[in-house]
């Protein structure tokens, strides 16, 4: 049994998703204490339980400590088992980082899954479902997975409702490592804002600011399609696609922002990528590492990717990583007139 200090590092919830989705992937049990211990309300709140529940519904597994405000858990994975499988967070709560925590049991399976969640789609303080769909899908095929991914209905913060689809097509001969060194040629930007139940001049203000900011032309300034019963709501989406790779930068409206600020946010944002080297910004770095992992250990084969930042959050998941798969994270900081990067290697080999 491997046994976690949930405030280790970040101290959040990455901790718990990560081990679940590799303990179900080795067969390791696991036993985790002060869970979310570095949070303001340390434990297991909705989203977390969903996704432990989640979890033992997959594979069958034995779990102690699973009931809202636990902060221990003992998880004692069974077989992984593909099928059509419907979680609901039941809250505002991300039903995406749900997705994260069966996703690396399901794409080693031995058939296709599909996933029907409900909750939370674009939250602050998880991935959106835009960045999911755009930035790791695709990332994801290269390493010979398909995720196919449909958004049903968004879900914003606080009221959630959301909806979406996920269907995981394992790799049929084992992931594949892969080199993520660079972008690429840029191919497309564009922004995209979203604001059901407001005044249209919410979207159109934040789309103008985008514009003085970024000198993109109108073609480039899109209206996102969101139902009005999915408000009130606001999200502003900035999407740099390149040959290599897409990122997906986003701010969100809240009373007493203006648009002009939620815009100032996302652009900053996307600004502060654009001044680095590395391939992939610091949400995708994190999310990232697992799958290259989880490859580099079934084939032995090095994978590598560099990064605009190397954030308490990844440090934290490669830590989690290391414990359970044997294999190794190398860093460090490369410096060239075309910006900084991180890169970051996935080695096979423990240390």
């Amino acid at each position: 049994m491997i046994e976690l200090d949930g405030s280790q590092g970040e101290g959040g919830g990455q901790i718990l998703r990560t081990a679940l989705a590799l303990s179900m992937c080795t067969g390791v049990p696991l036993r985790i204490v002060d869970i979310r211990a570095r949070r303001p309300k340390p434990g297991l709140m909705r989203q977390h339980l969903t996704c432990v529940l989640a979890a033992q519904e997959v594979c069958g597994a034995t779990v102690i400590g699973a009931e809202l405000g636990s902060r221990t858990l003992e998880f004692r994975p069974g077989q992984v088992h593909a099928g059509d499988y419907r979680f609901a967070v039941g809250t505002a709560g991300s039903c995406t980082l749900v997705l994260q925590t069966v996703l690396p049991a399901l794409m080693l399976a031995d058939a296709p899954s599909r996933l029907q969640l409900s909750g939370g789609t674009h939250n602050p303080m998880a991935p959106p479902f835009h960045f999911l769909e755009r930035s790791f899908a695709p990332l994801l095929r290269r390493a010979g997975v398909g995720l196919d991914l449909t958004l049903r209905r968004h879900g914003f913060f606080p009221a959630g409702g959301g909806e979406l689809e996920a269907i995981i097509t394992p790799a049929i001969e084992g992931l594949d490592p892969f080199e993520l060194l660079e972008r690429g040629a840029a191919v497309e930007a564009y922004a995209e804002a979203l604001a059901p139940a407001l005044p249209r001049g919410v979207a159109e203000r934040e789309l103008e600011t985008v514009a003085q900011l970024t000198g993109w032309a109108e073609s480039q300034l899109r209206l996102g399609q969101a139902r009005q019963n999915e408000g009130p709501a606001n999200a502003l989406m900035l999407t740099l696609v390149h040959a290599q790779v897409a990122e997906v930068f986003i701010a969100f409206g809240e009373r007493g922002v203006s648009s002009e600020e939620v815009a100032r946010t996302a652009v900053n944002e996307m600004r502060a990528y654009e001044a680095s080297a590395g391939a992939v910004g610091p949400h995708l770095a994190d999310q990232l590492a697992l799958p290259l992992a989880l490859a580099v250990a079934g084939s032995g084969r090095p994978a590598a990717y560099t990064c605009t930042e190397l954030t308490e959050h990844s440090r934290t998941n490669f830590a989690v990583i290391e414990r359970f798969l044997d294999l190794r994270f190398d860093t460090r900081l490369e410096v060239s007139r075309a910006g900084n990067a991180w890169r970051v290697d996935v080695l096979p080999g423990g240390r």
